[in-house]
């Protein structure tokens, strides 16, 4: 009959803490009481047990604390280091994969972290930062207003009274600062030239708001006065060289414009991205109406909150500002709300943003697979060391024969993981100090290892070795030292069926997230190579576009620049507008007669253009005609839009409204033609209405189409034309689809940075798969050797030590499969074309890491089966 014993759980409390001279006799005492009282009430035995266990958990009765004796013992740790030392050492393939998957996955980790680090470190350098918001704008058109305004609806540029107005109605708004779209210029100094396309007009006070540092001249008053400017150092030095900028005068065309200041660049963690501030004064001399305007647009506006007062509160009063200033608006309905500038990198949905966003979501999933890889590479750390335990089983039963205790083993086994912890660390480093560079070139982003070379950094490293080993070897250390001594020298050890279930467990959760990675990756490169052939709707093949910005003196002679460029062989056609795909584009409020016959007011995006700007680009028509030099009436009478546009005006017949009248920025007119949509913008968002219309005067961009197998020849003869033909002006050019796919270069740069790391994941999880399978293959050499005597085949064995494997690979096919369909779908939402996620990339995933995984298998399989079985035997 099966003796009943008290609750061992309570059992072993006991013998964990009490003293060992009152151990004995306190046992005994309580085990007996225990069986006095099961015969009568068995539950209340259990309960009376553990309360009389915990009534004895008392200073009388606890193992006095020896600090220096349990773990800072200097010969203690001598000794545990030096046994760990020869075991790494004797061990040293199962140590080379220990050591190279951790450190392997520590330097992924670190690197992804130092990636992770730059995108939340943006905008953090400036002082005001928690305190300082920005505007942003809703502009509804007539068919839009009444309707909610979702987040993306907002843009952050706006018209310039706003900021003026809020100071003035709000008392909790302490101060504004505006700043417009970067503007070209042509600057001279002396002899040179310098075309610059990133410089802004700006309030005075943007040192005073922002974090930015002044190398020369005065923060407070360096934008006060009209036709001052404030540069940053690199363009400083490529005006002036090593000469003191300050005082001297730079001339656009007739203006002159006095440097009152150097700045230093603006910080690359920074979503403002200018290359000099012109002062705003200088913007209110150009066009003073337009400060007082609050229908135009082309500012970002800016304001620091007073420190007690609340942005909730001051976002409920919106609605009656805006109505005081815009309530005589029939047509439209203007909208604005507030964001902290901390979001605006990160967590923005706004349109018109003022420079590069970045994404939380992807931030979200590197993270993921940082902690993914370091996982990965810790289980390897655990399935190896468990699956080992027979090994040790011998050392740690004679251990615990001659007098070690439990809690010193688990001290010895825990100081080899902290120590292959340590080399680990070392490689990561220098793995860390290789890598960056790369992926820095991956990233585009100044991403260092030096940042992590500071004494801060100490504790924080030796906290995560330890962790790190702590984490890894806690299990293991835990499962060797409770080895019984009598069962492991009788020689009756065997491996517990739960360490082996826990290191399938392991395997199987090992390979659903090396699957889940590969279906990512292939999803991300499906996705990115279907972006780069989807059928844009217009031909921008070897199309350079050349920037004059608006010269008054290229405008003049268009058509003889036109007639010269078709005369070179070359060359096969040439337009010019304002824009150009990719590129962008403004709204421009337009009145359009509707089926009903009333004229209602819609906000289209706008493509100024010539007469041949849509034979140039093979833009098809669906409907009417293209502007043509037969009808002279059409840069003033005449309008065209996209298939997209005629459904927003409800017209789902494009024909229809052709002959229909206009009004816009004021023209008016009929709508000539009708273009099939085209993607004029990123595919991360459909087709949106466009409005093309005729008009030289807005003219800034040449599109020149040319068939040229030697590029570079027929580059240099348009630049030599453009040198006679427009000598005063530097001949800037670009090709379409480079700048065109610069819209997914953060796209492909998360591409290359999760396929990058995801296939080092996979080869860290089959790094640890080619331990196990050498491990388990060196543990079998007996029975191969009898199967092969007794008739099995190569294939026979392999498949036999294969099989396990195999079937743990396909219960993690089947819990990776919707965990990543689940990931991916949530990230092709931020695309309005998507690849989809095919049967054919799970199936590509799963065949692919299947295949790395047999590769790492058999060769250890093979092996063992080609092997001589009476060499086998006879070593046995």
């Amino acid at each position: 009959m099966k003796k009943i014993a008290p609750p061992k759980f309570a059992l072993d409390f006991l013998r964990w803490y009490c003293r060992e001279d009152y151990i004995e006799e306190i046992e005994g005492d309580l085990t007996e009481l225990f069986e006095n009282q099961l015969a009568s009430a068995p539950k209340k035995a259990n309960w009376t047990f553990f309360w009389l266990v915990l009534r004895h958990f008392r200073p009388d009765f606890i193992k006095p604390i020896s600090i220096p004796n349990l773990f800072i013992h200097q010969a203690m740790f001598k000794n545990h280091f030096k046994i760990a030392w020869r075991h790494i050492f004797k061990k040293k393939l199962y140590s080379f994969i220990n050591i190279t998957g951790l450190g392997v996955g520590m330097a992924c980790c670190i690197l992804i972290l130092l990636y992770v680090k730059h995108e939340l470190s943006y905008d953090q350098y400036h002082t005001n930062l928690h305190s300082i918001y920005r505007v942003l704008h809703a502009y509804k058109s007539q068919g839009e207003k009444g309707k909610p305004t979702n987040p993306e609806d907002y843009q952050v540029w706006g018209s310039a009274p706003v900021g003026p107005a809020l100071i003035k109605d709000f008392p909790e708004v302490e101060s504004y600062f505006r700043f417009t779209s970067p503007s070209n210029w042509l600057f001279e100094y002396e002899d040179k030239r310098f075309q610059e396309d990133n410089i802004v007009f700006a309030d005075s006070n943007a040192f005073e708001m922002f974090s930015w540092k002044m190398i020369a001249g005065d923060p407070a008053t360096a934008l006060d006065e009209p036709y001052s400017i404030v540069l940053t150092e690199k363009v400083a030095k490529k005006f002036f060289g090593e000469e003191d900028p300050i005082g001297k005068t730079l001339r656009e065309g007739e203006t002159a414009i006095k440097v009152t200041g150097v700045m230093e660049n603006v910080p690359a963690n920074s979503h403002f991205t200018f290359d000099g501030l012109v002062s705003m004064s200088t913007f209110r001399d150009f066009r003073p109406g337009i400060f007082d305007s609050w229908g135009y647009v082309d500012f970002y506006t800016y304001f620091i909150l007073q420190e007690n007062a609340s942005i909730a509160n001051l976002k409920s009063k919106t609605s009656e500002f805006v109505d005081r200033y815009t309530g005589d608006w029939e047509d439209s309905d203007y909208e604005i709300t507030f964001e902290p500038m901390a979001d605006a990198y990160l967590h923005s949905e706004a349109a018109r943003q003022p420079g590069e966003t970045g994404s939380i979501a992807n931030l979200t999933i590197f993270s993921s697979v940082a902690l993914f890889i370091l996982l990965i590479a810790c289980i390897n750390f655990i399935n190896l060391s468990t699956s080992r335990s027979l090994e040790r089983a011998k050392e740690v039963g004679i251990r615990k024969v001659v007098g070690a205790r439990r809690y010193t083993l688990i001290g010895q086994f825990l100081s080899e993981f902290i120590l292959l912890s340590l080399f680990a660390a070392a490689l990561a480093m220098v793995l860390v100090v290789l890598l960056s560079p790369v992926l820095q070139d991956i990233s585009g982003k100044p991403i260092s290892y030096k940042s992590l070379l500071v004494w801060e950094n100490l504790p924080i490293a030796t906290g995560v070795i330890l962790l790190i080993g702590l984490l890894a070897g806690s299990y293991p250390a835990l499962l060797l030292s409770r080895f019984q001594p009598t069962k492991v020298l009788k020689g009756a050890f065997k491996s517990s069926g739960g360490g082996i279930a826990l290191r399938k467990g392991l395997v199987v959760f090992q390979f659903s997230l090396s699957i889940a990675l590969m279906v990512g990756t292939a999803v991300v490169f499906s996705q990115l190579q279907y972006l780069r052939n989807h059928d844009l709707g217009f031909d921008q093949e070897q199309m350079v576009i050349v920037d004059f910005a608006w010269d008054s003196e290229v405008k003049r002679q268009m058509d003889a620049i036109k007639q010269t460029y078709l005369s070179n062989p070359d060359v096969v056609s040439i337009a010019s507008s304002r824009a150009v795909p990719g590129g962008f584009l403004p709204n421009a409020g337009t009145y359009i007669e509707a089926p009903d016959g009333t004229k209602t007011m819609y906000s289209p995006t706008i493509y100024e253009i010539d007469q041949d700007f849509i034979s140039n680009y093979k833009i098809e028509l669906a409907a009417g005609r293209s502007f043509s030099r037969d009808f002279p009436m059409d840069s003033a009478q005449a309008l065209m839009i996209n298939e997209a546009a005629a459904k927003m005006w409800g017209y789902s017949n494009p024909e229809d409204i052709v002959g229909k009248e206009f009004d816009q920025w004021g023209k008016s007119g009929t709508v000539i033609g009708v273009v099939k949509d085209f993607n004029y913008k990123s595919l991360h968002k459909s087709v949106e209405p466009l409005s093309l219309r005729y008009d030289p005067r807005s003219l800034r961009k040449f599109s020149i189409k040319i068939n040229s197998k030697d590029i570079p020849k027929t580059i240099a003869e348009l630049e030599k034309t453009w040198d006679e033909l427009v000598p005063h002006r530097p001949f800037l050019y670009s090709f379409l689809d480079d700048s065109f796919n610069k819209q997914y270069q953060a796209d492909n740069r998360f591409g290359q940075i999760f396929g990058v790391f995801a296939c080092i994941a996979i080869l860290i999880a089959c790094l640890g798969l080619f331990g196990l399978t050498a491990y388990t293959t060196s543990q079998r050499t007996k029975e191969i050797g009898i199967r092969k005597v007794l008739g099995a085949s190569v294939g026979n064995i392999v498949a036999l030590l294969s099989i396990g494997f195999l079937k743990l690979f396909f219960i993690a096919l089947l819990i990776a499969i919707p965990l990543s369909w689940y990931v991916m779908t949530r990230w092709l939402e931020g695309f309005a074309y998507q690849v989809g996620l095919r049967v054919e990339l799970f199936a590509l995933a799963g065949i692919g890491t299947l295949s790395i995984a047999l590769l790492t298998i058999s060769w250890q399989s093979i092996k063992a089966a080609l092997a001589n079985p009476v060499k086998s035997l006879k070593s046995e």
